[in-house]
């Protein structure tokens, strides 16, 4: 078995908190109107066509033409997607911190849109740990596709079972294992921190 020297990791939902639902909270009083407009208009799977390299002006302007009673709601989106993410995940920036204190390489491949990346990668300064961030909208490649991880062990300079990847998301976990990394899937920073330890990536 390869020796575990390398830790990846995904964004949303492990380093930090992500929900349409933090933004449009604060927009849609009526919890049911709330509710519908997040699962049929502004949803996740319509948000994942800008983690897989699509225009956001071209999104928006789609959408605005298919659900005209929700323009300003829609632009929103595009314009207020930072307050998407309230911050971060309760205790993995002190993992990825006590990592890169042990000298740990840490790497992220994660499934998000390039226009919203740049923006979002300048507020954050935990992301200086790491030696390389493979993003999906630039790469117009997504998680769980297997050439994502193919690419990532090539731009990371990684050989198959050098690296653990962390994931909330079951089925990019079980692609990783089966595309070169071993992989956590991730629920909550007590049972990574465990699994770590486990490795001697963390004491």
């Amino acid at each position: 078995m390869t020796h575990i020297t390398t830790v990846v990791f995904d964004v949303g939902k492990v380093l930090f908190e992500w929900d349409l639902r933090y933004l449009y909270a604060k927009l849609i009083a009526d919890a049911a109107e709330r509710e519908y407009f997040v699962t049929h208009v502004v949803t996740p799977q319509w948000h994942y066509q800008h983690d897989a390299g699509r225009s956001l002006d071209d999104m928006v302007a789609e959408r605005i033409a298919q659900f005209p009673q929700y323009a300003e709601l829609i632009r929103a989106y595009a314009a207020r997607i930072m307050e998407t993410i309230p911050g971060p995940v309760a205790g993995t920036h002190d993992i990825v911190q006590e990592l890169a204190g042990n000298a740990i390489p840490l790497f992220v491949i994660t499934n998000f849109g390039a226009e919203f990346w740049h923006r979002f990668r300048a507020t954050q300064p935990i992301f200086d740990h790491f030696g390389d961030i493979l993003v999906s909208g630039v790469e117009k490649l997504v998680k769980p596709d297997p050439a994502i991880y193919a690419l990532a062990l090539d731009r990371f300079g990684l050989n198959p079972g050098e690296a653990i990847f962390i994931d909330d998301n079951l089925d990019n976990v079980v692609s990783a294992r089966a595309n070169g990394f071993a992989a956590h899937h991730f629920t909550d920073a007590a049972s990574l921190r465990a699994e770590l330890t486990a490795l001697n990536l963390l004491i």
